[in-house]
């Protein structure tokens, strides 16, 4: 699947280009690695964050979020953020931070 370039050129501005920050293609999409933990990525349109399963849940409520489901089955802690939602430079810096923050939370897993 393609991935909207302009969005993961706005991610890329927003991440470290050191700090243990990688940019991986996986699956047809581009995702960033934090310490060796995916933290997000983009998937045709949208946003895909990574966060701890209690933080997910609780940021379900909006229009344009929901639980990531690639496989057809609903992944415990990551949503799909629509496009909608990441119009506004801060809350994409929002999602982003967010991501990074739980990913280095998991450094030493």
């Amino acid at each position: 699947m393609a991935y909207s370039e302009e969005l993961a050129a706005r991610v890329a501005e927003l991440l470290p280009a050191e700090g243990g920050v990688e940019t991986r293609r996986m699956f047809g999409t581009l995702v960033w690695m934090i310490d060796g933990r995916m933290a997000l990525g983009v998937l045709g349109e949208c946003l895909v964050v990574r966060l701890s399963p209690a933080e997910a849940q609780g940021l379900l409520d909006p229009p344009g979020v929901r639980v990531f489901d690639f496989t057809g089955r609903p992944m415990r802690g990551w949503l799909t953020v629509a496009p909608e939602r990441l119009r506004d430079e801060d809350a994409l810096a929002d999602w982003v931070g967010r991501a990074a923050r739980h990913a280095a939370t998991q450094a030493g897993r």
